[in-house]
């Protein structure tokens, strides 16, 4: 189950919630019963193992320079 991030309108406080994809989103802040709005951020992107490099692709030259 994804994790979404919420932060309350009124006070400001933040909170993660494990939610199912079908799960209406959180509707009221614990602390001050304001309305809380999820917030999106980017995704990391991790690159990991050969190619991703000019170098890595190009072909050996069987003559030496």
């Amino acid at each position: 189950m994804p994790i979404y991030e919420y932060e309350c309108e009124d006070c400001s406080t933040r909170l993660e919630l494990r939610q199912s994809f079908k799960d209406i989103p959180e509707g009221s802040c614990p602390k001050c019963k304001g309305k809380m709005s999820r917030l999106f951020s980017s995704v990391p992107i991790i690159f990991k193992g050969p190619g991703f490099y000019v170098t890595d692709n190009r072909k050996k030259d069987a003559t030496p320079e």
